[in-house]
This record gives structure tokens, sequence and C-alpha cells, in this order.
């Protein structure tokens, strides 16, 4: 496997897999052919059908701004390879010289034909949670040394930045009001949510509030093309921010116990990117929420050090209550249902964590099952629910 790093980019919105991946392509594509005077760009497959709504293509000509270029969108061309498929062709007086086809498969990772020379280093020889318990278990250490035993020194100041900029992302969304980018006209939440104290609201209630209004002031922001941290997709980033917003100011973690919860997280988001996947074209919303609530629970595990088979009971809870969850963004806009959606998710992880506390020695469905289920399922999904807008709300919902 990769490191956890693929899993955790730090970029502007709205769309891990239809701006960040693509304006990834465009500036790897640009090294390739520096001597180019006009690059055309042709989108493909899910990258076509909701480039518009996601800002595709001013992602794609914002990184090539400095070159004379053209965004195409081509709906009708099948995609055999992957949904979200673009590619670059690079001219030199009118003379074509160069050609190249990018594929983003989410979490702002693209790939190749060849993708070798994208692809990061390998740094983990086991490939699934089984094989990584057993080495855990045989060495008597936690998920978490795991990860900085194979990432190595410079993982700890690489995740406290996430960790920086994923708080940033929640004190920017609480302190902001108005309408959303896009024409559905959606109303900034967060900070409304935030400020609804009573004085008689239970634990429960004002848990529930200020989870929600962190995972809102997150998503929110990404709807606004504001910076975010993707986890493991920008549509899915508000979901462990806010557990462990939350979970840090209530029980005084510190941010070192915080970067351990984010390092096992990343491995969570890593097992699924690897075995299976986590873009909402391929698999639907499943594989971004789904993954994203994963993350959170294993996370809040850690956090509260629990054992790798309770780890792991939260992470298969949290993604199999997700299976067949569909991606029918509204107008092709990462808004409606997904801002809503991560405030679920957020809350659903710590009852993922709950149970893990209890049930955890009846479970009967392991973690790399549940993955290898939520991959089948979303192939088995119409592509009207992989994140082409064509079903489900984005075809019901008439908006004024």
């Amino acid at each position: 496997m990769k490191s956890i790093k693929s899993v955790y980019k730090i970029g502007y919105g709205p769309s891990s897999s239809h701006t960040m991946g693509p304006s990834f392509a465009a500036a790897d594509f640009m090294t390739k052919y520096p001597e180019a005077d006009f690059i055309k760009v042709i989108l493909y497959g899910s990258l076509a059908k909701t480039g518009k709504g996601h800002g595709t293509d001013r992602a794609i000509i914002d990184t090539l701004s400095d070159i004379k270029n053209e965004v195409n969108f081509n709906t009708s061309t099948p995609t055999d390879v992957h949904p979200n498929t673009v590619d670059f062709i690079a001219f030199k007086n009118d003379n074509e010289i160069g050609k190249k086809r990018y594929y983003s498969v989410g979490g702002g990772e693209i790939k190749t034909d060849d993708s070798k020379e994208i692809s990061p280093i390998e740094v983990y020889k086991e490939r699934n949670f089984t094989e990584i318990a057993e080495y855990c278990k045989s060495h008597n250490i936690r998920i978490s040394d795991y990860v900085f035993q194979r990432e190595g020194d410079d993982i700890k100041p690489f995740l406290y930045s996430v960790w920086c900029t994923m708080q940033n992302a929640i004190e920017e969304g609480l302190s902001k009001r108005g309408t959303l980018p896009g024409g559905l006209n959606v109303e900034r939440k967060a900070q409304f949510l935030y400020n609804q104290k009573h004085i008689d609201e239970s634990p429960q209630t004002r848990e529930n509030r200020l989870v929600c209004s962190y995972a809102f002031a997150v998503s929110e922001q990404n709807a606004d093309c504001g910076i975010i941290v993707t986890a493991p997709t920008c549509g899915s980033c508000g979901v462990v921010p806010a557990v462990l917003k939350y979970m840090k100011d209530k029980n005084h973690f510190s941010d070192d116990d915080i970067i351990r919860a984010l390092a096992v997280a990343g491995l969570i988001g890593n097992i699924v990117a690897t075995n299976a996947s986590i873009s909402g074209a391929e698999c639907g919303c499943q594989a971004e929420i789904g993954t994203a609530c994963c993350m959170a629970s294993a996370a809040l595990c850690e956090l509260f050090e629990m054992g790798i088979d309770q780890i792991e009971y939260a992470a298969e809870v949290a993604m199999e209550h997700h299976l067949g969850l569909t991606c029918d963004p509204v107008g092709g806009l990462v808004q409606i249902p997904c801002i809503e959606r991560n405030a679920v998710a957020a809350m659903r992880a710590i009852n993922a964590l709950s149970l893990a506390n209890f049930l955890y020695g009846s479970r009967k469905v392991s973690f790399d099952v549940v993955v290898e289920t939520m991959y089948q399922t979303g192939k088995d999904l119409s592509h009207l629910y992989r994140e082409t807008s064509e079903g489900g709300l984005a075809k019901l919902y008439i908006h004024k």
C-alpha cells in the first residue's frame, strides 16, 4: 500500500475527484510538454456529466492559466477503465506534439495507463486489515505505532499540518454566513447550529448539535471552494474533523493523541482505496461517506485506546451500514445531499465507537469482507447513482 499521505490531501474543494485530481493531472501534463503553446482537454464520463457543477473545467483552466487551453465535455463516449477519464492533448504551432489520458480515481489520486510515474512509493507490505492486525499483534504494537514505523519520521509533522488545516476549516466554516455558490441557493447552516444553545440542553443534544455543526462547517467550506483536507475525499471531508474536534474539546486529548488517531484513520482509508475504491463515480457515496465514517470510528477507538479487534469492529459497522448508498448530487454540486450526509456519518461514527466498546467479541463480519462487499455493491449500482446526477435526488429534486 501507498503512504497514508495519499488519503490526506490539502487543497481547494469542492471535489477531490472532479477538481483536485484533474488539476493535478493538468499540472503533471504541463511538465511533460513545457514547449506546448496550446492544450486541448477532453472530459469523459462522470467528469463530463457533472464537471460544470463540480467546477472541473475551472480547476483545469486555472492550472493551465499560463498556456492557451480549451476544455470540452464529451458525455457520449464510454469510459471503459474508469468513469473519471480525461485526455490532454498538447500542440505547438498548431501541430499535435503529445497526448496523455488520466483517470481521477478518488481522493485526488490520479492514474494513467502507465501509472508508475505518478503513484507514490509503496510503504506498506501488508495490504489488508487482517495482515496488519496479525503483524501488530505478533509485535505487540498498536496500529498507530505500526503506521509510524512504516511511514518514517516525517509522518507526524505531516499529520499535524493535516490536523491544523482541519481545525482551520471548522473555524472558518463556523465564522461564515450566506448562500453557497452554484445556483441551488443553499444557505450555510454551521454557524446557526453551533449557536443554538439552550439552558436545559441535554448532553446528548449538545453532542449532536456540536458534532453536526463542525461537519457542516467543513463541508460548507468545501462547497465554497475553501481549503480542506480530503478524508478520504472532498465530498466526505467533514466527518473525521468533526468527531476529532468534538472529542478533543470534550475529553482534553492532546495534539499527539489526535495525530495517533489520524494515523489509524488514514490507514483505514488506505485499505479501502487499495482493495476497493473511494470514488463516488466508481462505487457511489458508500465509497466516500462510508469510508469517511470507517476512518472516523477507527480514529475514535484509537483516541480511547481500544484494542485492534475493537477498531476493526467499529470500522466494519461503519461501512456495513452505508452499503448501497448512492451518489446523486443535485446539479452536480457537492451540496445536496452531501453536506447533511457528513453530519449524519459523523454521528454514526460515534455510535460505532459505542458498539465496538461492548459488542466487538460477537462480530461475525471482518472489515476486509465488508470492504470487498462495498466494492462489489458499487460495481452493481446503476451508473445513474454513481455521481452522474442522472438519478435519485438529482433527477427528482426541482430547485427554484
